[in-house]
């Protein structure tokens, strides 16, 4: 089974971190301050392990991108490209600007870009999944809902690398469903604008969207 690096020592980190050891992978969450993971690695057990961004990345076959979008950037850069290329690259960022109007979260990319279209434009040889960015952490792994699996939107230009995605989904409970190329992700990073909106009016956070098929 392939090793996880998380970039990030969140919420989602910690959620995705504790879902893929759930699920029997090995995991090394990156952060620039270890102490902070220090009790999640000790509740996680033995395939749990801590390090910089960069030993976080050189560890995983597959990289998880888990910071605030305005971080991501930096994030990568830490690091290291050399620690990236060639591997399946998790995006779970959205690129929010600051508090919500009504309810609804200002983004700092325009309407016809993308955070994850700029990250890869700047790391050509890596290959960026989006996924994970329009549902909240305690819904991310092995979610139950009336409704059956939840569909979770991926999209990216490297095939293998959402099928692999599309699998680990698989295992988390959700039902992926493949938006195309990079270029999705315009919509796909907007999608986490209408799931705050019940959260930010109603203090609702745990639901989910379903694509529903004739």
């Amino acid at each position: 089974m392939k090793k996880i690096g998380i970039i990030g020592s969140g919420a989602v980190a910690k959620a995705l971190g504790n879902g893929f050891i759930k699920h029997g992978y090995e995991v090394r969450l990156g952060t620039r301050d270890k102490a902070k993971l220090a009790e999640w690695q000790a509740q996680a057990g033995e395939k749990a392990s801590v390090g910089t961004f960069s030993e976080a990345a050189f560890f995983g076959d597959i990289v998880v991108l888990a910071v605030k979008g305005h971080a991501a950037k930096d994030a990568l850069a830490l690091a290291e490209p050399k620690h990236l290329d060639g591997k399946t690259i998790i995006d779970t960022c959205n690129p929010i600007a600051g508090p919500p109007v009504n309810g609804v979260l200002p983004y700092f990319t325009a309407a016809n870009t993308s955070l994850m279209e700029e990250l890869q434009a700047l790391y050509p040889d890596a290959h960026f999944v989006k996924c994970f960015n329009s549902v909240g952490s305690p819904v991310m792994v092995n979610p139950e809902y009336l409704g059956g699996k939840p569909t979770m939107f991926i999209c990216g230009n490297d095939g293998a690398a959402k099928a692999e995605v599309s699998q680990i989904l698989e295992y988390f409970g959700h039902e992926p469903y493949d938006m195309g190329g990079v270029e999705a992700a315009r919509a796909v990073e907007a999608l986490c604008m209408l799931w705050c909106i019940p959260g930010f009016r109603e203090n609702s956070w745990t639901h989910a969207f379903k694509l529903l098929r004739k």
